[in-house]
């Protein structure tokens, strides 16, 4: 059967051969096709069958080999002359139809199928208009080339390749037929089986030349990287270069204009502004920030100092270096300098004394930020750096995230330091750089599980691996690391994933030799060799644009929102303000601190504007009141009971001088100071009618406080003064009547004085008077009653003996207590002694009165020095002397005040208001009030709302 199947196809393949279509030509064995060959001519050379060169068909890329195949029957094939007469043309046509069918279809079907394939292709492929710049500018220009648009057009519709589905009916039906001649135990199975073996070698061959193809391109792929990486990185040092050479040609004035402020710093002001307005860091602010957070010890520092270039921050072996947030405004200039917003040094970065000292400096203000028994501070330090090839950026560095509090900490440090990150990651705005540490378990971070819970979703969260290098040789699965680049090992989720290496642990790197060290471990390393890294993956360079320009993106999404929300805000609170306070003026804490100030100093000259008169009157008087109770007890009384004008000279002398060498120049000094405070306090609390502003009470009180508390007379005021006070005691002549007559004036107010203090003791002690008991119904006590019975027998014996000594004689009390007890009344003897102390006084004070009437045409003996008189006014000298002396020290304090301690007293005071004006808090506490807070919340947000505007101007022209 085979044989004559085979005979039949020899003598079509024969008549196939020998015929010509109007054409005589002889066409060659060798021009029928392979299987034809292979089949019907064994004996023929080529049977020993050689695989042609490996070519790609178009069945491969077409959709015809979908297409289901119908079985279809083969002719059979008759001997004979006439069939081979009369119908080899027939099919000699349609085996030539068949093969127009074949390429048709072939073709359109290939095309329809690519233009399907390429249009899926596309809407595969993510948005890379954000990474454009990693591919080659080559690339992009493509198009310029080739006409895409004109290449897809020339593709057939879906609707012309419907039409054409009956011909691939045709097509099906043919290959189904030789579907059919192939089939098992078909003549064509035994050189199938030949070729197939081949076939099934060479695919080996091609798998393993496949995966070798695979190696070689990744490796050209991480070449050609690298490579352009480098072109980069060398276009960005020259441009870097030139850009120095522009800003410092600048900086020299070759150019006469006055650079702007550049739009990183413009953001950072605001930012400023607000940390000052708002120290909760509450829900008002949502402008961006990139707050960068990890665990301790994970490399947070060691990231941000390769952003900016430099190490700047303190370092330490395994404990807390940053105790609070640090807000680094990264910005490009001529130079790579550092600064704090609030002083005007420059630290050189290039430098290493300007790195140390900047390193001391941070380290300084994180600990006097820190109050007494904290760890941590909530306390923005705002630092500005500067530099060539900078990105810009605003990043603001947390206290690294702890899971245990150590020994040396506050007990609620681990509360504080979340309490912190959530209120800056809490900001919609804020971008979330996760920092974590490559070398440790994962299953040991703590900031993960944090990050997850304020940004779920991950739209502004950037993951950074750190320590990779560490990680690559302590990890025994490699796949881990890419497990968790991608994320799979956390509950977070990422805007992207980065790897970095940021040196080998040791501090005193430089940052070049950490990037050459960084780029050499990810040139050798098998994570980016085996793609479980991508290129733009890697490398802090890579990591800084990235952010960045997350940082801009979300910048220009939000500012114009935000400039919104804070006009609304001013123009609440300018509403405010004009229903509460129409005809007064906004002014903030400072403004209002300035205008009390003027009022406080105003208020200190006025201490001079005080008439020398006043001031004698009042230091007289009240040195006077100090000293009277010494005189009359210590010196005249117990002289003037001598009876005996040598001896009263004589002890007054002596108690006067030692009075001036020990306490009157002492106690001179104090009722001058005492005098000089009353004065200055009634200069700042009296009340000025309308104008007085009583929102400025509590700081001129705390002024005045302080003020007094800082000054001290001068310490040899007290030395002049006594010599002074010495020779004015020291002189008794009186020159004329009228001193004389003051002199008994100023000794009878001071005695009517003390004896009006005497009468009130006695009353006291003996009880109302019978007038008192009938009119007001009061009675007297059982003690009051023994005091009365006492006070009556002492008069008796003052009226027996009218010169009677000061002291009661012991028989004397002795026959007092006696007379008392006859009567029924029991009376100790300090109990009469005691009365009679006031009763005698009270005598004495009176005689002394009555002397002083006598005395009064005196002063006419005093001329003789009481010659041929027997009236004695010795007492009268004693208290001209005293009189003359209050005058002359009064006077001598006046000057002293007036000349000297007013204007000391005022230099305190100013330097008072200046340490006030440099102490925010103390001005927060002492001016205080709904006024004072609506004014500062306004200016604040005009001025945030201001340079918002500017800033928002400023990005729409360089955009």
């Amino acid at each position: 059967m085979w044989r004559t199947r085979a005979a039949a196809a020899c003598v079509i393949c024969r008549s196939l051969a020998n015929s010509s279509y109007g054409i005589k030509r002889k066409s060659p064995l060798q021009n029928l096709h392979l299987v034809s060959r292979s089949i019907h001519h064994p004996y023929y050379p080529s049977s020993k069958f050689q695989r042609p060169p490996l070519r790609i068909s178009i069945q491969l890329f077409s959709s015809l080999n979908r297409l289901p195949l119908r079985k279809t029957k083969l002719l059979d094939v008759k001997y004979g002359y006439q069939s081979h007469r009369n119908f080899w043309l027939t099919r000699l046509a349609s085996r030539l139809l068949k093969l127009r069918y074949l390429i048709l279809g072939s073709a359109v079907g290939g095309g329809y199928t690519a233009k399907k394939t390429y249009d899926q292709w596309k809407d595969m492929m993510p948005d890379l208009d954000e990474y454009k710049w990693i591919v080659p500018d080559f690339i992009w220009e493509l198009d310029e080339h080739i006409d895409f648009e004109k290449l897809i057009k020339a593709l057939p519709d879906a609707d012309d390749i419907a039409k054409l589905l009956p011909d691939f009916d045709k097509i099906g039906e043919s290959f189904t037929s030789l579907k059919g001649f192939f089939s098992p135990g078909s003549p064509g199975e035994t050189a199938f089986r030949a070729t197939d073996q081949g076939y099934d070698n060479d695919k080996q061959y091609k798998k393993a030349s496949d995966k070798e193809k695979i190696d070689q391109l990744q490796e050209e792929l991480l070449r050609t990287q690298l490579k352009y990486q480098r072109m980069l990185e060398r276009l960005e040092k020259e441009n870097k270069e030139l850009r120095k050479l522009v800003l410092q040609r600048d900086d020299k004035g070759i150019h006469q204009r006055k650079l702007k402020k550049s739009l990183i710093d413009m953001y950072s002001e605001v930012l400023d502004i607000l940390s000052d307005y708002d120290a909760s860091y509450n829900t008002q602010d949502h402008l961006p920030r990139v707050v960068v957070v990890g665990d301790q010890s994970a490399g947070k520092t060691s990231v941000l100092e390769m952003i900016a270039q430099a190490r700047i921050f303190p370092r330490g072996s395994g404990e807390m270096m940053t105790r609070s947030p640090v807000k680094v405004t990264l910005s490009e200039g001529p130079h790579h300098v550092a600064l704090f917003k609030d002083s005007s040094r420059e630290f050189d970065l290039t430098k290493e004394e300007d790195l140390a000292a900047l390193r001391n400096e941070i380290e300084i203000r994180m600990r006097n930020s820190v109050k007494e028994g904290c760890t941590v501070s909530t306390e923005t330090i705002s630092l500005s750096v500067k530099g060539p090839g900078l990105q810009r950026m605003v990043l603001v560095d947390l206290p690294g995230v702890i899971s245990t509090v150590t020994s040396g900490m506050a007990p609620d440090t681990k509360e504080t330091i979340f309490s912190i990150s959530k209120a800056y990651m809490q900001n919609p705005n804020a971008i979330i750089l996760c920092i974590q540490d490559g070398s440790v378990d994962a299953e040991r971070s703590i900031v993960t599980d944090l990050v997850s819970q304020m940004d779920p979703q991950g739209k502004r969260t950037i993951f950074v691996l750190t320590k990779v290098d560490l990680a690559e040789k302590n990890v025994a699965s490699p796949s881990r690391i890419q497990q968790i680049i991608e994320g799979k090992l956390f509950p977070m989720k990422a805007l992207g994933y980065f790897a970095v290496v940021t040196g080998k642990g040791n501090s005193s790197e430089s940052i070049e030799s950490i990037k050459e060290y960084e780029e050499e471990f990810f040139q050798n390393s098998k994570l980016l060799k085996t793609c479980m890294l991508k290129a733009h993956q890697v490398t802090t360079k890579n990591l800084s644009l990235a952010v960045s320009d997350c940082f801009w993106k979300m910048v220009r999404e939000s500012v114009e929102q935000q400039a919104d929300a804070f006009k609304a805000t001013r123009f609440n609170l300018e509403t405010e303000w004009k229903n509460n306070y129409p005809r007064l003026r906004e002014l903030d804490r400072n403004e209002l601190f300035e205008k009390a100030k003027n009022e406080i100093l105003d208020e200190v000259i006025s201490l001079t504007q005080v008439t020398p008169k006043h001031w004698e009157e009042i230091l007289q008087k009240t040195l006077w009141e100090r000293v009277s109770t010494h005189v009359i007890e210590n010196i005249y009384l117990p002289a003037a009971q001598t009876m005996n004008s040598g001896t009263f000279n004589t002890t007054v002398d002596i108690k006067l001088k030692q009075w001036t060498d020990k306490q009157l120049p002492n106690k001179a000094v104090e009722v001058a100071w005492e005098t000089l405070q009353e004065e200055f306090s009634r200069f700042m609390t009296e009340q000025k009618g309308k104008e007085h502003d009583d929102i400025f009470d509590k700081l001129k009180q705390a002024v005045k406080e302080e003020s007094i508390k800082r000054h001290k007379w001068n310490e040899r005021a007290e030395d002049s003064l006594r010599v002074i006070q010495h020779n004015a005691l020291e002189d008794r002549s009186i020159s004329d009547k009228q001193q004389w007559d003051a002199a008994i004036h100023f000794m009878e107010e001071t005695l009517q004085s003390r004896l009006k203090d005497t009468e009130s003791v006695i009353e006291d002690m003996v009880g109302p008077d019978w007038k008192k008991r009938w009119l007001y119904w009061i009675g007297r006590t059982k003690e009051q009653n023994i005091r009365n019975e006492t006070k009556n027998e002492l008069e008796k014996l003052i009226k027996c003996n009218e010169e009677h000594a000061a002291y009661l004689a012991n028989d004397e009390v002795t026959t007092v207590r006696k007379n008392l007890e006859a009567r029924g009344i029991t009376v100790d003897p300090c109990l009469i002694k005691d009365t009679w102390h006031q009763i005698y006084r009270r005598y004495f004070l009176k005689t002394a009165l009555n002397h002083c009437n006598l005395c009064r045409r005196g002063f006419y003996y005093y001329q003789r020095h009481f010659v041929d008189s027997e009236l004695e006014c010795n007492d009268i000298v004693l208290f001209w002397r005293i009189q003359r002396m209050l005058a002359i020290t009064a006077n001598t304090l006046r000057q002293q005040l007036t000349n000297t301690e007013v204007r000391r007293l005022e230099k305190n005071v100013k330097e008072v208001l200046e340490d006030f004006a440099e102490d925010n808090e103390k001005k927060v506490k002492l001016l205080t009030g709904k006024r004072v807070q609506l004014a500062e919340d306004l200016k604040k947000v005009r001025e945030i709302q201001e340079k918002l505007e500017a800033f928002i101007e400023a990005l729409h022209q360089e955009k």
